[in-house]
């Protein structure tokens, strides 16, 4: 093995001086005044996120977070000239089944640290030793602890091809992968090349959309003829996330370098990615108001935390201006592997089976959950891990 593939064990500690640099930082906030109507259409509110800020300047503690990671089989390898951070825990459990998980934006591994568990250690958490997987869960190039591109060609297929080179690099023969958001449409690439090894996916935003309908909703044109009611309502909904929801993708994937202002604002980061979708926001928003469902205040602040302490606000940002125009979002890709597809009711659009059923041939796992949203592994930890479990079953070895 050259030096260059070698695996490195990695931690982090963050200097003291940072994190005082940081609560400074989100203390000294110039606001604005408030929106001038009473909802969240003109984007994410003041009252929300004075609300967020006072707890991060005063109460948040990422040390706790930083000991959890720590606490965690971490390692750093170097694949086409970039330093990918990834976790990997093995399974106690004899012939698991490897997988790599991967997270989106506004994201990192902090996603995926509440299925770690589950799916490593299934008999634990109401599973059987036949659903044991062994894990691993990389940082996307420029995300996190990965080392940031520094020139252009690090989209998603290369990202595809290099989760490839990981897992063998890890002895891994065979492997299944799973991702959502940035992850879904890296899987999806997997899925489009078919390494020999990639024994399939799953995916929580499967990309459905046959591609005229794809550029119909991107366009703003009225629902094709003919659509399924269960088309139909994807197609609305996607529409509304091109139209109203996804002003960010727009930005980064055309400007990301001119995204200073969140490199250098906490707060102008922090209000940046909670508004991801409307759905999230409203998720997210709640907590900061008392409620406990789905994500805690420091879930939140972990992975905004990971990304100010990185600085990789515009590396991150970049991934939008490799991909745009190039192979889409939620559009049909050309997915020749068995795919799962888990459908959460608050994901960005609803997945009808049919539109499923021709994006994916080999579709060996449909199921739509009753809760549950984008961040399905954040915020719904049991259910999803209950269904990477349930997707994956039928390719299992029988030993």
């Amino acid at each position: 093995m050259t030096d260059n593939a070698a695996i490195r064990p990695f931690q982090m500690s963050f200097p003291e001086t940072e994190l005082e640099e940081l609560r400074r930082r989100v203390s000294t906030t110039r606001w604005p005044e408030r929106e001038t109507v009473t909802d969240a259409s003109q984007g994410v509110q003041l009252a929300t996120t004075k609300k967020l800020a006072r707890y991060w300047a005063t109460d948040y503690d990422w040390r706790k977070c930083e000991a959890r990671l720590n606490a965690l089989p971490q390692f750093i390898t170097e694949i086409d000239g970039l330093d990918i951070h990834f976790i990997h825990v093995r399974s106690k459990h004899e012939n698991a089944l490897p997988l790599i998980v991967t997270h989106g934006w506004p994201g990192s591994i902090i996603e995926q640290m509440k299925i770690i568990e589950p799916l490593t250690n299934p008999t634990a958490h109401g599973g059987n030793a036949s659903d044991a997987f062994d894990l691993v869960i990389p940082s996307i190039p420029g995300y996190g602890f990965s080392g940031k591109p520094t020139a252009p060609g690090w989209d998603t297929p290369h990202i595809a091809r290099a989760w490839v080179v990981l897992m063998k690099r890890l002895g891994y023969t065979q492997f299944v992968a799973q991702g959502g958001d940035w992850g879904a449409v890296i899987v999806d690439q997997m899925g489009v090349q078919a390494a020999p090894e990639l024994l399939g996916i799953h995916t929580n935003m499967a990309g459905i959309f046959p591609n005229d309908i794809h550029q119909a909703a991107a366009s703003g044109a009225p629902p094709p003829a003919g659509l399924s009611a269960d088309e139909k309502a994807a197609y609305e909904r996607v529409q509304f996330v091109f139209q109203k929801g996804i002003a960010y993708g727009y930005q980064m994937g055309l400007r990301p370098q001119t995204l200073y202002g969140i490199a250098d604002s906490p707060v102008g980061l922090a209000a940046y990615f909670l508004d991801h979708d409307a759905r999230s926001y409203e998720l997210i928003a709640r907590v900061f108001d008392g409620q406990t469902e789905g994500l805690t205040r420091d879930d939140v602040l972990d992975n905004i935390t990971i990304t100010w302490l990185t600085n990789t606000a515009l590396s991150g940002a970049r991934l939008y201006w490799e991909t745009l125009g190039k192979v889409g979002f939620f559009n049909i890709k050309g997915v020749t592997v068995p795919v799962a597809v888990s459908v959460f009711p608050d994901e960005l659009y609803p997945v009808p089976r049919s539109w499923a059923e021709k994006a994916y041939p080999k579709l060996i796992h449909y199921n739509t959950l009753d809760k549950g949203g984008h961040f399905a592994a954040w915020e719904q930890p049991k259910l999803f891990s209950e269904e990477v479990r349930a997707g994956f079953r039928s390719l299992r070895k029988v030993h």
